[in-house]
C-alpha cells in the first residue's frame, strides 16, 4: 500500500505577512501575491505556510485567486513561535551588498535584534531600513524562522554605551586582542550583544569608552584579519554554539 504523502509537502511556499494571522480568510496582494501567482503558479486548494513574526507558523490554502491578489483560508497552526536566543547584533553600517548579506546571515543565525551603530570611522551615513528588513524577511522565509529580528534606527556609539542595559553582556571584537571568543561567551551566559566596528575598526578613544563599560568583554576572533561582515557572522556563530540554541538539548 503506498504511503500517504506528507501534508503540507516540503515544496509548499512559505510567506511572511504583516497581518496578524487568525483562523479564516486572509487577503494577500502586492509583491507577495505576484510571487505566489506568477512565480509559484499557485492553484486553488494549494497549500501555503504563513507566519507573522508573532503567532508561529500556520497552514493555509488558496481559496480564490485573482490577477493581482488572492485569498488564503487559514486552517491550523503548524508550529508555535520559536524561542529566540537573547542576542543582539550591534554593528557599524557597511556598504550596500555587504550589509545586505549581513542582515540575511544575522537572521539565519538566529539573532533577536539588530542595532546599526555609527562610529567615527563608519563610512555609510544613510541606511535604507526598509530594504534591510526585506532582506531579513526573505531570509526568515527561506530558513524556517517564525520570528523576524527587530531592526533599530541607527544610533551613535556614545549613545549606545550611555544607555546600555546593565544586565546584558557586550562582547566586542577588538582587533587589538581580547579573550578567545568561544571561551568568553561560554563563561558569560545570559542576555548578550555582539559589537562589531567598521572596516577601519574602532579608534583609541572609542575602544577606551567600550572597555570602560562594566559589561563589556573584548574578544578575539582568531589570528586572521576579518572583514566586518565576516567578523559579525563568525561571532554570532560562536555565541550560538557557546550560549545560544546550537547547544545540545536535553
Amino acid at each position: 500500500m503506498p504511503a500517504t504523502p506528507a501534508w503540507p509537502p516540503q515544496s509548499t511556499p512559505r510567506l511572511f505577512t504583516d497581518q496578524p494571522i487568525v483562523h479564516g480568510a486572509i487577503r494577500i496582494d502586492g509583491p507577495q501575491a505576484h510571487y505566489l501567482i506568477a512565480v509559484m503558479r499557485l492553484k486553488l486548494g494549494d497549500p501555503v505556510k504563513l507566519f507573522d513574526g508573532a503567532s508561529g507558523e500556520w497552514l493555509a490554502t488558496a481559496a480564490s485567486i485573482g490577477k493581482r491578489d488572492l485569498t488564503l483560508e487559514v486552517s491550523e497552526q503548524l508550529r508555535p513561535r520559536e524561542a529566540v536566543p537573547d542576542l543582539w547584533l550591534c554593528a557599524a553600517p557597511l556598504k550596500k551588498g555587504r550589509i545586505d548579506w549581513l542582515m540575511e546571515k544575522a537572521c539565519e543565525l538566529g539573532v533577536d535584534r539588530v542595532v546599526p551603530v555609527v562610529t567615527r570611522r563608519t563610512v555609510v551615513d544613510r541606511l535604507n531600513l526598509d530594504r534591510l528588513r526585506a532582506h531579513m524577511i526573505e531570509a526568515a522565509e527561506q530558513c524556517g524562522r517564525t520570528a523576524v529580528p527587530k531592526l533599530d534606527e541607527p544610533v551613535k556609539l556614545a549613545v549606545l554605551l550611555r544607555d546600555w542595559p546593565s544586565e546584558r553582556a557586550l562582547f566586542f571584537a577588538d582587533e587589538n586582542g581580547g579573550l578567545p571568543a568561544f571561551e568568553a561567551m561560554r563563561a558569560q551566559p545570559g542576555p548578550a550583544a555582539i559589537l562589531i566596528g567598521p572596516e577601519g575598526g574602532f579608534d583609541d578613544d572609542e575602544r577606551a569608552a567600550i572597555r570602560a563599560l562594566p559589561g563589556a568583554i573584548g574578544i578575539s576572533l582568531g589570528p586572521r584579519i576579518l572583514r566586518a561582515d565576516t567578523a559579525a557572522a563568525a561571532a554570532i556563530s560562536l555565541w550560538m554554539a557557546a550560549a545560544g540554541d546550537w547547544q545540545a538539548q536535553d
